[in-house]
């Protein structure tokens, strides 16, 4: 940050010091020296402004960029943790749900066939339903 103020304030400068030596040099004309001498001491001191005006703004900026980069951080770090529960919970899923899944399916299969061996081979449950009338 410190060294773009410092860049843009050189630029600045440099851009500024150029600007007043050729006005002073095309003033050349005019009689009056301390005119002259004046006219570049506004001009130096309008440079001097914009150049406080450009290092105000690389401030600002450089301050906004500090802000998203610790957003930027703080959404990676916020992701990161997001993926990593979301990965404990895909291993727990993996891991618990098809042994507790099997059984369930094989506790209700033995159930079923418990209630067909139950029922002492009736042929009640096994016929079919009777004929529903027409409507």
């Amino acid at each position: 940050m410190e060294g773009l103020m410092r860049g843009s304030s050189k630029l600045l400068g440099l851009a500024g010091a150029v600007l007043a030596l050729s006005l002073v040099a095309g003033c050349s004309s005019s009689p009056d020296p301390a005119q002259r001498a004046q006219n570049a001491a506004q001009q130096a001191d309008a440079a001097a402004t914009r150049a406080e005006t450009a290092a105000t703004n690389s401030q600002q900026a450089a301050a906004s960029a500090q802000a998203s980069a610790a957003k930027v951080e703080q959404s990676a770090a916020d992701a990161k943790a997001a993926a990593d529960r979301a990965e404990a919970i895909a291993a727990k899923t993996e891991g618990g749900s098809g042994g507790h899944h099997h059984a369930w399916h094989h506790r209700r299969h033995h159930k079923s066939m418990s209630s067909d061996s139950s029922g002492g081979g009736s042929a009640a449950p096994e016929s079919p339903a009777p004929a529903a009338s027409p409507m």
